[in-house]
């Protein structure tokens, strides 16, 4: 990555602004197992943005999106529901850098139950890396904590 991308300030609310590619999304159980989460799949291509004004935008898409992705009912709590492999909603967020949370009201969502909802995340940034970390749960109801990584382009 080029040096001349990294903005690290020292508060989340400075260094989260810009656009950030997905390197990785893991869902871990209490006691550390891996579950997969089939509707992105392991790997899913993803952007994420986040403007100076306070307002922000993410895209989800499975990878391989030949295979038929069943539909889930509904989200794990404090996440949105993908549809067919995708995932995308967009709206305002507030950093608290004491807490080091960021709160996002999506304004609209792929998934029309997901329009107003408030999601918060804890996040960190490091030089050009963002770490967001959010307590959720499988399909089925077990409880897992999902890790994304991403890398700032932009």
């Amino acid at each position: 990555m080029p040096a001349r991308l990294s903005r690290t300030s020292g508060t989340l609310s400075a260094d989260l602004v810009g656009t950030w590619e997905l390197v990785s999304r893991l869902d871990r159980t209490p006691s550390g197992e891996p579950r997969p989460e089939p509707t992105l799949g392991e790997d899913p291509a993803a952007l994420l943005y986040y403007d100076r004004t306070g307002h922000f935008a993410a895209q989800f898409m499975k990878r391989d999106r030949t295979t038929v992705v069943e539909k889930q009912a509904a989200a794990g709590p404090n996440n949105s529901r993908a549809c067919e492999g995708y995932d995308a909603y967009f709206g305002t967020y507030a950093v608290d850098d004491l807490r080091g949370t960021v709160t996002q009201r999506l304004d609209g969502a792929l998934s029309p139950e997901n329009v107003g909802q408030v999601l918060t995340r804890a996040m960190r940034v490091t030089g050009d890396t963002l770490t967001i970390a959010l307590d959720t749960a499988t399909a089925a109801g077990e409880p897992v904590t999902r890790t994304l990584v991403w890398r700032r382009v932009g």
